[in-house]
């Protein structure tokens, strides 16, 4: 957890000339992007972040495109997000049991997506006017970040936004979105936003998510005559392609997906 941080960190204090053949502006783009700020458009805020994005899984089919320089990056990071995943698995397995589905039912398609966003805030000189990012709730299934020892995370609970402190050597677990809708509502899905500092954060957010062709719904387990499904059918790729347009207008990515009693 600790290497990961630093070698981020080498990476971003890399000049630009070698950073700037991973930046995109492409929100579709699927290989390893380097951006600044947010995709969002007509931001009323500025989103005072620099971030770097690659896919984790499968490892041996991805790594090869990821930063070479710093020298340790692949190793570093190839390793790291081999074991994050299988800590994000094992936590999916108990939730699993919390929520009464059958083992494993997690595995295959609804875990099949991984990637990592590594993301750097640099030092802001009126921390008053920006944000690090929005608010939003994250559109996969569960989200393992490493927030390093500075913190700068907001999590909203009863229309307060409350700080997440660092902890050492600790995970923050988000529940996402799909996990929400699987779990017919039982889970909530974290809504959280980070502010800007006036010295440098780093963290690495894992994600852990559907592929694109899959069928969300509530698990069948947990839908009775008593408590019917509260959401529709679709598939990850189609709600992502409304949730980054609904998010920064402000709305409820959910929303048009419940079922009206």
């Amino acid at each position: 957890m600790k290497d990961v941080l630093v070698v981020a960190t080498e990476f971003f204090d890399l000049p630009v000339e070698e950073k700037k053949r991973f930046y995109s502006e492409d929100p579709h783009d699927q290989g390893c992007r380097l951006k600044t700020s947010i995709d969002f458009a007509r931001e009323k805020v500025h989103f005072w972040r620099d971030n770097l994005r690659h896919i984790c899984h499968p490892l041996e089919e991805h790594i090869q495109q990821w930063p070479d320089n710093p020298a340790r990056y692949r190793e570093v990071f190839g390793l790291y997000s081999v074991e994050v995943r299988n800590l994000g698995l094992r936590i999916l397995d108990l939730i699993c049991e919390g929520l009464g589905l059958e083992a494993g039912y997690f595995e295959g398609e609804l875990s099949q997506g991984h990637f990592m966003s590594v993301n750097h805030y640099p030092p802001c000189p009126d921390p008053t006017l920006v944000l690090g990012l929005p608010k939003h709730g994250d559109p996969f299934t569960i989200t393992l970040l490493n927030q390093g020892d500075v913190p700068g995370l907001q999590v909203l609970k009863d229309d307060q936004w409350i700080a997440v402190e660092p902890l050492p050597n600790a995970f923050v677990v988000n529940i996402n979105h799909m996990l929400q809708i699987i779990s017919n509502g039982k889970l909530k899905s974290a809504y959280h936003r980070v502010v800007a500092s006036n010295v440098a954060r780093m963290t690495i957010a894992s994600f852990i998510g559907p592929s694109m062709d899959v069928v969300i719904q509530p698990a069948k387990s947990l839908v009775s005559e008593s408590n019917p499904p509260l959401y529709k059918c679709f598939t990850f790729g189609d709600f992502t392609r409304t949730y980054i347009t609904d998010t920064p207008k402000g709305k409820d990515p959910l929303e048009h997906l419940m079922i009206q009693s």
